[in-house]
Order: C-alpha cells, then sequence, then structure tokens
C-alpha cells in the first residue's frame, strides 16, 4: 500500500514537472518570437551627434508623450545646460582676453560663475530664477557675444544660444519644457539606453548607447540581433575638436568609427544608415569658414552648402571596403521634427525590409 502511494506522488509530481517544464519551454518560444520580430535598430556615432535627440524624435512623432517627472527632469537638465553653458562663456572671455562690453556685468558673471551645478541634484524654479536678471544681462554683452563667436576655439553646447534666447520664458517660476526645449535639452548619455516604440503594429527597439571614447567598449553588448545601425555624424563639427584630447578633429574621429561599424563582419546582413546631421549648423557654418583649411583634399566652392555636403559624403563613402553593398544616407537635423519624420518614412521601410529578409533566413 505504501509503495502504491510513493508511486501516485511520484507520477503526480513528475507529471507537474513536465507541465512546469513545458510552460517553461512555450515562455521561451513566445519570447524567441517576440524577439525575432522586434526591429532592433541600434543608434551610434559620437558624442554629440544627436543620438538620443533622434530617439526624443521617435518617441514625439509616435505619440509617446514625456510623463510629469520625465519633464522636470528635464527642466532640471535645461537650467543646468544654461547655467554650465555661461560659465563657460565666462570662461572663454576671460582666456581670450576678450574686455567687457560693459564693466557691471563682471558682478553678474561672479554669481554666475559661483554657481557648482555639481552640488545641486535638483535645481528647482525657485533657485534658477535668482539667476534669470544676471544671465540676460551676460548674454547681451559684448564681450560675452565675441567670446560665443569664438566658440569653435573651445567647447560649447550647441543648443546654448536657443536656450539664452528663450531664458526670459524659462526663467519663470511655473516653467515647463515645450517639446522643443526636451529636444534641445543636452545629457551626455552613460551605458545604454533601451525604447521600445511601436510603428504600425510593428515593434522597434531603439537602442541608445553614449558617444564619448570611455562608455565605446559597451557597444559591443547591443550588438546581437540587430535589424539596422543608424550611424549619426555631426556634420557641422569639421572645425572642431574632441572633448577628450583637445586635439583630435571630431569629424575624423566619426569618420573613424564609421570605418570601424561599416568594416565590420558582424554586420554583414545589416543594413548601416548614414545621418549627416545637424545641417541647420552647417548651414550656417560654411558661410563663414572655410572647410579647405581643415581638410585640404576639399576642392570645391568652400562656401556652397551642395559642395560642402557632397564631399561630407564622400569622406564616410570612401571608408567602405565592401562595395557591392550599398551605402543609405541622409541629411538630417536631429532637432527638426518634420524633417526628422520624412526622413525616417523611408528609412522605416529599408528597416523593415532587412528585418524581414533576416526572418526568412532563421
Amino acid at each position: 500500500m505504501a509503495d502504491l502511494f510513493l508511486s501516485c506522488c511520484g507520477n503526480e509530481l513528475e507529471k507537474a514537472q513536465k507541465n512546469h517544464s513545458r510552460e517553461i519551454d512555450r515562455k521561451l518560444n513566445r519570447d524567441r518570437l517576440a524577439f525575432r520580430r522586434t526591429v532592433r535598430v541600434l543608434l551610434l556615432g559620437a558624442g554629440e551627434s544627436g543620438k538620443s535627440t533622434f530617439l526624443k524624435q521617435m518617441r514625439i512623432i509616435h505619440g509617446q508623450e514625456f510623463d510629469d517627472e520625465q519633464i522636470r527632469e528635464y527642466r532640471n537638465v535645461i537650467y543646468n545646460n544654461i547655467l554650465k553653458g555661461m560659465r563657460v562663456l565666462i570662461d572663454a572671455r576671460q582666456k581670450l582676453h576678450i574686455p567687457w562690453g560693459d564693466e557691471s556685468c563682471a558682478k553678474d558673471a561672479t554669481k554666475v560663475f559661483d554657481f557648482n551645478a555639481n552640488g545641486v541634484l535638483k535645481l528647482d524654479s525657485a533657485v534658477f530664477c535668482d539667476y534669470v536678471d544676471s544671465l540676460k544681462k551676460l548674454w547681451s554683452d559684448s564681450g560675452i557675444r565675441t567670446a560665443f563667436d569664438r566658440r569653435r576655439e573651445y567647447q560649447l553646447g550647441d543648443s546654448l544660444k536657443y536656450f539664452l534666447d528663450n531664458v526670459a520664458r524659462i526663467g519663470t517660476i511655473n516653467y515647463i519644457p515645450s517639446k522643443q526645449d526636451i529636444l534641445l535639452a543636452r545629457k551626455a548619455t552613460k551605458g545604454i539606453i533601451e525604447h521600445q516604440i511601436m510603428i504600425k503594429g510593428v515593434p522597434f527597439m531603439f537602442i541608445d548607447v553614449g558617444g564619448q571614447r570611455s562608455q565605446r567598449q559597451k557597444w559591443f553588448q547591443c550588438f546581437e540581433g540587430i535589424t539596422s545601425i543608424l550611424f549619426l555624424a555631426s556634420a557641422s563639427e569639421f572645425d572642431q575638436v574632441l572633448m577628450e584630447d583637445r586635439k583630435t578633429n571630431r569629424l575624423v574621429e566619426s569618420c573613424n568609427i564609421f570605418e570601424t561599424i561599416i568594416n565590420n563582419r558582424s554586420f554583414a546582413l545589416v543594413s548601416i544608415i548614414l545621418f549627416l546631421n545637424k545641417m541647420d549648423l552647417l548651414a550656417d557654418k560654411v558661410k563663414q569658414v572655410n572647410i579647405a583649411d581643415y581638410f585640404t583634399d576639399f576642392h570645391g566652392n568652400p562656401h556652397n552648402l551642395d559642395d560642402v555636403k557632397r564631399f561630407l559624403c564622400n569622406m564616410f563613402d570612401s571608408r567602405r571596403r565592401e562595395r557591392s553593398k550599398p551605402l543609405f544616407h541622409h541629411f538630417t537635423t536631429a532637432i527638426d521634427t518634420e524633417n526628422i519624420k520624412h526622413v525616417f518614412q523611408d528609412v522605416k521601410d529599408t528597416i523593415l525590409h532587412d528585418n524581414l529578409r533576416s526572418l526568412m533566413l532563421q
């Protein structure tokens, strides 16, 4: 009788274990199918090339609103962008030996320069508003403006002018960042950020990784199962150097990274799409700066935007060893929602075609 009881118990336990094992297998199959169906898009490029801005655009274009906590965090980022940026301008004015337009600005400069953003975790509106009058006065001073005009000689964020032009609006106690403010807010990406967005019923997983040299060793953690790579390069940085070493041309650095990615055998079946970004800044820059001073192999009209765009495109294209595979490229302005919406319509078709092809090969 005892043996029969043990046998029944054993059979029930074995049956339960088999059912549990089958359920695990079913879940693994579901996860595997979901992983295969998900379009995984890796955003690569050097620091400040516009990867995070592009990801924010994807959220805005496809109706994913920012929640209250995220909006508060972006407000804090914007406050810090403005105060840190003005500190850089104040320091640059002094180091470049540019005189004040109005000597009384020195007092305002001391107030702003004494602000220590690293010691403030959350900069609330009341604290920021205390700096607004000084910020407005400094931004209108000819000495600070001259330092700003010479910004290629040091490191300064692209969005600072926009924020300082709007500091009266931003510096109100009830300020809530607009979508454009959020797009221009700059916070360096640390680590790996994944964000899933449903596009026409298809799950797209966008993977954003930091572009600074210290962050690039993490790129290889993201390569498995990638459908497409969007490589962003800041086209306007042809006359600027890296923050990391103060000597390497930023565009050359971007080209070198692109060469490593485009010729990696792991990506033989992955579509790589080049975004030559910050066209708005490039259009302004070519009017004043001669690209031939930085790239002696440029032979067109340095103040003709089309000539410069053609040169930049060829510069990246020449790094490809495998010529049978086409290189798709687009000229973009990541902060321009309509531009990105239009470009992504084309890009999406390429990505979905490649995803379907990879599913058929599996």
